[in-house]
Formats: structure tokens, C-alpha cells, sequence
């Protein structure tokens, strides 16, 4: 890597979501070409993340701040991207099911699958099946992402995967879920094509649903 994407790369894996904004435009105007500081930097910076979260050296929170620099230089970058015809990943919905409040778990699987370079929709918390199709059926996704924290409420993925069926988008659309009491018996069950534990691996398997 050339020194501005070098300096990028150690920004968005220390968290420093300000100096990262900055590396970005400083790579831009240097000639540096969109994709060029993307894939070579910012992308390879989350995926060092992602490993040092599987190793147990980085927790939650230095999760989070690496997402929020990754954010921050995406803000710069993304314009950029769009005039040089970049295109994203993916697009991924995704929301808490019906009757969930928590989406603590649900943003961080959000910024670090935005920071994997997916387009994201998030449809928050307390999403009705009917919310979820609707959205798929207006943005064209990839894939839909659900997440559960209560154990009641936990029925409503695969109310959202029925409803995805009779609205013809099932086989559209992969699914994927996640949440504290979620496991990859329970995915299989409701008829879910992956279960993910934590953010990180939730990167790894849009990855591998969609075939990038």
C-alpha cells in the first residue's frame, strides 16, 4: 500500500474515525482512485478487525469505534465511489423483529457490514414481517439480516421468512439471523439460510451467502 492508504488502514483499525475522514481526502486529492482506497485500505482494515475480534485481542467496543472510523472515511469516500461507478456488494435489510426493542447488537452488525462496502437499509427495531417484505420488494436486496434478543420474540423470523414466501421473494433474497438466544439449529428450523453469533462473523457470511 502506498502511505496515505497505509496511514488508513491503521486509523480505521486503532478507531480514529477523525483522522480516517481526513486520510480519505488526502488520498483522493493525491490521485489515489476510489475503489483503489476501498479495497486496498479500508476494506482490508475491517477484515483485520474482524480477525483480531475471532482472536480475542479487540471486544465490542473497539468493534464499534473501528466501525465508526470506517463510517467516517465512507462519508468522504462515497460520492466518489458513485461518480467512479463503484458499485456495492450487496444490499442488505435489516432490522429487529416484531416486538424487539434491542438493537444494540443489530447496529454493530450494520456499520461493520456497511463497512465490508454492502448497502444498507436498516429498518431499525420493532419490524413487522409485512415491513421487511415491503422493503425488500422496493430496494431489490441481496439479502435480509433479523435480529432477536428475546426468546418471544424469536417466532417472528420465521414469520418474516412465511411472509417473504407468499410475497414470492424468498428465493430473491438470502436470510440471515442473528441474537443472543439464536443458534444454527434454530436457523435451520425456521428455514433461514445462515446464523451468524456475533458482527464479525455476520460479514463473513453475507460474504459467503452472496457469493463475493
Amino acid at each position: 500500500m502506498v502511505e496515505p492508504l497505509e496511514t488508513l488502514y491503521t486509523h480505521i483499525v486503532e478507531g480514529n474515525h477523525k483522522m480516517a475522514a481526513a486520510v480519505v481526502q488526502q488520498a483522493l486529492e493525491s490521485g489515489v482512485e476510489p475503489g483503489t482506497v476501498l479495497n486496498q485500505s479500508m476494506l482490508t482494515a475491517m477484515a483485520e478487525v474482524g480477525r483480531l475480534f475471532e482472536e480475542g485481542e479487540y471486544f465490542v467496543p473497539e468493534m464499534l469505534l473501528s466501525a465508526r472510523a470506517m463510517q467516517a472515511g465512507l462519508a468522504v469516500l462515497k460520492p466518489h465511489l458513485v461518480a467512479a461507478d463503484v458499485k456495492p456488494r450487496g444490499k442488505v435489510v435489516a432490522g429487529t423483529v416484531q416486538g424487539d426493542l434491542h438493537d444494540i447488537g443489530k447496529n454493530l452488525v450494520c456499520m461493520m457490514l456497511e463497512g465490508a462496502a454492502f448497502e444498507i437499509l436498516d429498518l431499525g427495531a420493532d419490524v413487522t414481517p409485512a415491513k421487511f417484505v415491503e422493503a425488500v420488494q422496493e430496494s431489490g436486496a441481496d439479502l435480509v439480516a433479523m435480529s432477536a434478543l428475546l426468546t418471544t420474540t424469536m417466532g417472528n423470523m420465521r414469520a418474516t421468512i412465511e411472509a417473504l414466501k407468499a410475497a414470492g421473494l424468498r428465493e430473491r433474497v438470502k436470510v440471515m439471523v442473528g441474537g443472543a438466544p439464536l443458534s444454527q439449529t434454530y436457523a435451520d428450523q425456521i428455514g433461514a439460510d445462515g446464523y451468524a453469533p456475533d458482527a464479525s462473523r455476520a460479514v463473513a457470511l453475507a460474504c459467503a451467502l452472496i457469493g463475493v
